[in-house]
């Protein structure tokens, strides 16, 4: 197996704190891989390549969810443009059902303390 010289967490951290949605690409399989890993999940080899996202994608799904303690705030899948799906949240959207196909935009919002930044998103202008 080949040597990584720092952990997929600590890779994706240092790109998120440069305001960096990064992802990794495997080219034996020809996909996006999501989330950060050691080994293709498609066939198992190794290495793969890191690439940054455009940040923008499309809501699969979504949900309002309603916490014991604070505000009420939706969670959703987002289908990434360039071919992988994360889970986040969407500012601005109340979880309704005519909501999923819209388009997002990424931003991030500072961690807490020294966790590396958040990634939300927001809906799209104009659309």
């Amino acid at each position: 197996m080949n040597e990584i010289e720092q952990s997929p967490r600590a890779a994706w951290e240092a790109h998120a704190r440069d305001g960096k949605l990064a992802y990794q690409w495997s080219p034996d399989a020809g996909r996006a891989v999501w989330q950060p890993r050691l080994l293709c999940p498609f066939g198992g080899r190794a290495p793969l390549e890191w690439r940054v996202s455009a940040g923008r994608g499309v809501i699969h799904s979504i949900t309002l969810t309603h916490p014991v303690k604070g505000a009420p705030y939706t969670i959703a899948l987002i289908d990434m443009d360039e071919g992988f799906r994360m889970m986040s949240r969407v500012e601005g959207a109340d979880g309704a059902p005519s909501e999923i196909g819209r388009r997002v935009v990424l931003r991030f919002e500072a961690g807490e303390g020294e966790a590396p930044p958040v990634p939300v998103f927001d809906m799209e202008p104009g659309r």
